[in-house]
């Protein structure tokens, strides 16, 4: 069956479910697979539970089931279908389609792009980690003609993942937040990290009249874009040397929450004879490093015509979730969640921030840190590259949870480190001898699940 004939079928039976377990009537069941599951298995199940059709790519060999047979669409390659259908549904809207990627603070840039757009319109954003080969499809399946714009947050882990994902969202804009040292065995080194991350502004240039939203201080983003002087570029900064071209921002504290001012190039400013004042903007934001993810957010704001005074509100009402950047007083602690990612630029950045972060006369500074995953053979040099940043914090005690960092030389001189082995043992010990009084800093990658943590302390 062709992809114009399953379009036909989806439109017809408009829900794509991809869980035997969730069948809504009239639905198509999509049968995917995976290292541990093979949704053709449960093709039939999904069609007694309810479901219209199921596309399968294996024969379905099940004598009982002879009556439903001629529901079943076999096809090449269910996942590739999947994206397919995808992506003829989304070229049935006339809409900018903004993409969103970066090794770090993607998903807060795309929560902040939603929060400054909402303001205006009604906005399609990702949800949760929809942001692989999967999650991209479903989104874009949320798609309707209530949404005047829509942003797709796409993340990667091997060469030609970004790639895949815009030519199944066909974007019109778009951005990256930054590139660093993450998912390195997958990517193979940290130039395979730039080049996937770069396959956005391939496509765009390629495809589209931009623009591209770009920090104009990353030199790792500005050689991708090259001397193309057909590419629309809106540039942001916070380097005083750029404010005549870029959108400029500047940050004004940080202890604890980041507050920063912005405005927008001094060049636009003075051809419209605007006011060249600066825009102050108190966050609910921990860490200076996301004053990059506020500028980008401001930029695409700007660029859809999104006001001064509806920007600044959006981002001062903005409230972080998901242990992202995350500023929680307990009865017993202040802590400083950041549980949902963790590579080396993020984990440097965090400890960066922190050094800097005062604390009360009665408060001492802790730091719980996971394991940073994926690194292949420079896992050890940057732990201890970790370890080393540390020593220099302000930290008096640290907790380092996962085997990666059983190798590293730690000088308990300076710090007292501690060596856990996984969040089980973490949270024993709490248990046992819960810290108090303490500025508590909670970094680590999801998988090492340090956000169930924030309960205990």
């Amino acid at each position: 069956m062709s992809i114009k004939n399953l379009f036909e079928l989806y439109q017809q039976h408009p829900c794509i479910t991809t869980d035997s377990r969730d069948c809504p009537e009239g639905s198509i069941f999509i049968a995917l697979k995976g290292d541990n599951f093979n949704g053709n298995l449960f093709a039939i199940q999904a069609l007694e539970k309810g479901c219209a059709y199921a596309i399968v790519d294996e024969d379905i060999k099940d004598a009982q089931a002879t009556a439903l047979t001629s529901r079943l669409i076999k096809v090449d390659d269910c996942l590739q279908t999947l994206k397919d259908i995808a992506r003829e549904h989304r070229r049935q809207f006339d809409i900018p389609v903004i993409a969103i990627t970066g090794t770090n603070g993607k998903t807060t840039t795309k929560e902040l792009v939603k929060a400054v757009l909402s303001e205006k319109y009604n906005v399609l954003a990702t949800e949760g980690n929809f942001n692989n080969d999967v999650g991209v499809p479903k989104t874009l399946l949320r798609l309707n003609k209530k949404h005047e714009i829509a942003i797709i947050e796409m993340g990667a882990s091997h060469p030609g993942d970004i790639k895949t994902l815009v030519e199944t969202a066909e974007p019109t804009c778009g951005l990256i937040t930054n590139v660093g040292r993450a998912h390195l065995q997958g990517f193979g080194s940290f130039e395979g990290v730039i080049r996937t991350k770069g396959e956005l502004y391939d496509y765009l240039k390629a495809n589209t009249e931009g623009p591209i939203f770009i920090n104009a201080d990353n030199d790792y983003l500005v050689d991708l874009i090259g001397d193309d002087d057909e590419i629309f570029l809106t540039p942001y900064s916070t380097d005083p040397e750029k404010q005549y071209m870029c959108i400029s921002g500047e940050v004004v504290s940080c202890d604890p929450e980041l507050t920063f001012r912005w405005r927008k190039p001094l060049m636009e400013l003075e051809e419209t004879g605007a006011s060249q004042k600066w825009h102050k903007v108190k966050t609910h934001l921990i860490g200076a490093y996301n004053i990059d993810n506020l500028l980008a957010a401001i930029a695409v704001g700007i660029n859809f015509g999104v006001d001064r005074k509806a920007i600044c509100h959006a981002l001062e009402n903005y409230i972080p979730t998901n242990s992202r950047s995350q500023l929680v007083k307990t009865q017993h602690n202040r802590l400083i969640v950041d549980a949902y990612n963790a590579n080396p630029s993020s984990m440097a950045a965090a400890l960066d921030n922190f050094r800097l972060m005062s604390v009360s006369e009665d408060e001492t500074k802790m730091a719980i840190l996971g394991e940073m995953r994926e690194l292949g053979d420079v896992s050890h040099d940057e732990h201890q590259h970790i370890v080393d940043m540390l020593q220099n914090t302000g930290v008096t005690e640290a907790w380092l949870v996962g085997h990666e960092f059983e190798q590293c030389t730690m000088n308990q001189e300076r710090c007292a480190f501690r060596l856990l082995k996984d969040v089980e043992e973490v949270k024993a010990e709490l248990q046992k001898n819960r810290p108090e009084g303490r500025l508590i800093l909670i970094k680590g990658s999801n998988s090492n699940r340090l956000y169930q943590l924030p309960e205990l302390l």
